[in-house]
């Protein structure tokens, strides 16, 4: 799994970082998203997904 996320079009919703804190977190100035992991394990792949599915600028994109 491959993970880019869009900065531009990012609203700072914050469900990426609620679906999997592990691969996401918010910048503390606008809380646009920030990609801590760009190729999470399966451990962290259905969250990664739910994360995915759950943002509403589809600012997340997973290549499988």
């Amino acid at each position: 799994m491959k993970v880019t996320v869009d900065q531009d079009k990012c609203v700072s919703s914050g469900q990426c970082v609620l679906n999997a804190m592990e691969v996401f977190d918010q910048r503390d100035e606008d809380g646009v998203v920030e990609l801590l992991n760009p190729e999470p394990g399966p451990d962290q792949a259905q969250q990664t997904r739910n994360a995915a599915a759950a943002c509403p600028a589809l600012a997340i994109q997973i290549e499988e």
